[in-house]
This record gives structure tokens, sequence and C-alpha cells, in this order.
């Protein structure tokens, strides 16, 4: 009589608990800011950008005391004024727009406040997610080491280096990180209507959906990267396609060994 075998489940997906990756989740985010803040620190030095900043904040002194008005005012401030409130208002962004070095000024923070957001979390992205992940060994972050959770290829196979980059920076930083924040600095600025939290809302349905509706509970990096979040502590993780064939062969053997009929 044929008894009924499993196969081992070392070999087997072993999925993280929700809980883990959470824990893990909120560690890499604090320290994912903190080294993205440090970077921003040293590019804005790098890049002189409080010289533009004290130009346009001068300017804006500048032509407030002329004119007799506060031109960092709401739109909405601006609405509910006098009249004649309003026409010094104009006037005094008019001059403001006419001073050419204050408008070279203000250009300048705007297009380094891009760069600089850009570079910072691309550089955090790269040291917390991917050379580290990298010089680790097993793909874990600071976080995912810390609460015993790692990271494989969906084929049980461990991560490398073009596995974690696709992840980190295709992923992660370009459609989870920079395109909210481009969104978020439009909003800031004025330049993008409802479109831009409809757009950031979107993103994080399209994140939900992806990670209730696939078995292994992944995110849009992972199914870019195709990786999966596992328990540390029970998951078998194999060098290459080939070990991970040769091991499921010899278990297989061993169990048709021990088959009573």
């Amino acid at each position: 009589m044929r008894k009924d075998v499993t196969f081992p489940m070392d070999c087997e997906l072993q999925k993280a608990s929700m809980w883990k990756r959470i824990s893990a989740f909120l560690f890499d985010v604090i320290m994912l800011g903190i080294v993205t803040v440090l970077l921003g620190w040293g590019l804005s030095a790098l890049l002189n950008y409080d010289s533009y900043s004290r130009i346009v904040t001068d300017s804006y002194t500048r032509y407030s005391e002329e004119y007799g008005v506060d031109l960092r005012l709401t739109q909405k401030e601006y609405e509910t004024l006098p009249e004649e409130e309003a026409r010094k208002v104009d006037a005094g962004f008019a001059a403001l727009n006419a001073d050419g070095a204050a408008l070279r000024a203000n250009q300048m923070m705007l297009q380094l406040s891009v760069m600089i957001i850009s570079l910072g979390f691309f550089f955090a992205y790269l040291i917390m997610e991917f050379f580290i992940p990298l010089k680790l060994g097993t793909g874990q972050t600071l976080g995912k080491k810390i609460f015993s959770i790692g990271l494989m290829k969906t084929d049980g196979v461990k991560v490398n280096a073009v596995t974690l980059f696709i992840r980190a920076i295709l992923g992660k930083y370009t459609f989870e990180t920079m395109i909210p924040a481009l969104i978020v600095l439009m909003i800031y600025w004025g330049t993008i209507g409802v479109v831009g939290p409809a757009v950031i809302f979107l993103i994080l349905i399209v994140e939900a959906v992806v990670m209730i509706s696939t078995r292994t509970n992944s995110l849009i990096h992972d199914l870019l990267a195709g990786t999966v979040v596992i328990d540390a502590a029970s998951q078998r993780i194999f060098d290459s396609p080939e070990a991970r064939a040769a091991y499921k062969a010899k278990i297989a053997a061993e169990l048709a060994e021990r088959q009573e009929y």
C-alpha cells in the first residue's frame, strides 16, 4: 500500500508574515528618509541652492516693502483683497517678474529642487535598497535583516544585482516614489490641478489590488523584478535553477525509495 507523501516544506514558498513585512517596511522607510535628507542637504550645499533662495527671498521682501503689500500671499488671500490692495499686489508681482536676477534665481530654485529631490532619492535607494542587500548577499535590507525576512526570485533562486537594480530603481524609485514626489511638487507650485491627486490615488489603488490579488502578496516592484518576500528562517533559497532542480530530484528519489507497495 502506497503512503501519501508531501514535498519538503523548506523547498516550497514560505511567505513572510504581514506584520513582519510592515515592521521592516516602516524601519526601512525611516532609514531611507534619513539618508535622503542627508544626501539632499549635501547636494543643496554642493549646488549652491541657498544662494538662489536668498536672492528670491530678498527680492520678495524688497518689492513687498516697496509696494506696501505681502507678495507671499496665497491665491485665496489674493481673491479676498480689496480692489486697491489687489492692484498693488499686481504691480508688485509685475516688478518682481521684470527683475531678471530674481527671475533667474527663482528658475534655478525650481530646477535645483527637482534635481536635489531626484538625486537624493536615487542615491538613497541605491545605497539602502541595492548596495546593502547586494553586500549582505541575501537581498535583505536593514529592516528585513532585523525582522528576519528575506528576498528571493519567484523560482526559488537567490536574487542577483540585475534583479535588485530592477526592484530598487525601476520599481521603488521610479514608479512608487518619484512619480508621486514630482506630482506633489507640481501641486505645491500650483502647476497641476485635480489630476495630480487622482494619479497618486490611482497608484495606491493599483498597489493595493496587486498585493491582494497575487498569491505571494507582492507589490509592483516585486512583480517587475520577479521577486517575493519570504521568511528567512524557514525558506530554502538556491544559488541557481540547476541547484534547485537537483535538490528536488534528490528529494524525489529519496522519497521514491521509501515508498511501500
